[in-house]
């Protein structure tokens, strides 16, 4: 694995319009923070109604002459064991959709943020596709919690020795999101993936 040191922070600038940008409130993140998450869900619960319980198809007692309320199955919503009314179908839309401008700003908000919090470390990470090298990694630069690695290009050897580690993320920088910057306690950003980075969020770029 190349050594790694921390010159190269002093080599590469973080651009202002990405990284120094106001932040007026964080109503913006959160709304990129909750399309994320809501995004990311999937419609696997499911009921059912009352005509696909089990069961109910005898009349539970005479319509007339008991001196109770009429029933004409026991498999209905009110009661035990009957179908369940307006309940979850499995084809429930929870996608919130919000346009590719508030998305970049807020990413941009979310970086400003990391950056004026000191979270973001610009270090060369070039491991040779081991976990003891990612290990070596973190340690010698004192990342010790969540740590989000943002690459250019993520290479199989970068995959490799990643992959089982519970506290590092590797990301690539185009798919950088709101919810991955604020929920990290460390960013490792590399040379190449701030260029990416530029090219996607610098303003007046598409």
């Amino acid at each position: 694995m190349a050594e790694t040191t921390k010159t190269a922070v002093a080599k590469t600038a973080l651009p202002k319009d990405i990284f120094n940008v106001e932040v007026p409130n964080h109503e913006l993140l959160k709304l990129a923070y909750d399309s994320y998450l809501a995004n990311s869900r999937l419609a696997t619960a499911t009921t059912k109604q009352r005509g696909e319980v089990s069961g109910g198809g005898k009349k539970p007692w005479a319509q007339k002459g008991t001196g109770r309320a009429r029933f004409g199955s026991s498999r209905n919503p009110i009661w035990r064991g009957g179908g369940i009314v307006f309940g979850p179908r499995g084809n429930e839309n929870y996608t919130k959709r919000i346009s590719t401008t508030a998305k970049r700003v807020a990413v941009r908000q979310a970086l400003t943020i990391a950056n004026l919090e000191k979270r973001i470390h610009v270090l060369d990470f070039k491991p040779a596709g081991k976990t003891s090298d990612t290990v070596k990694f973190l340690a010698d630069n004192k990342l010790d919690r969540k740590v989000l690695i943002v690459v250019d290009e993520k290479t199989p050897e970068l995959i490799r020795s990643t992959n089982n580690l519970q506290n590092a993320l590797l990301i690539r920088a185009n798919y950088l999101s709101v919810y991955h910057i604020l929920n990290a306690d460390a960013i490792v950003l590399t040379p190449a993936s701030i260029e990416v980075i530029k090219k996607w969020l610098s303003k007046g770029e598409k």
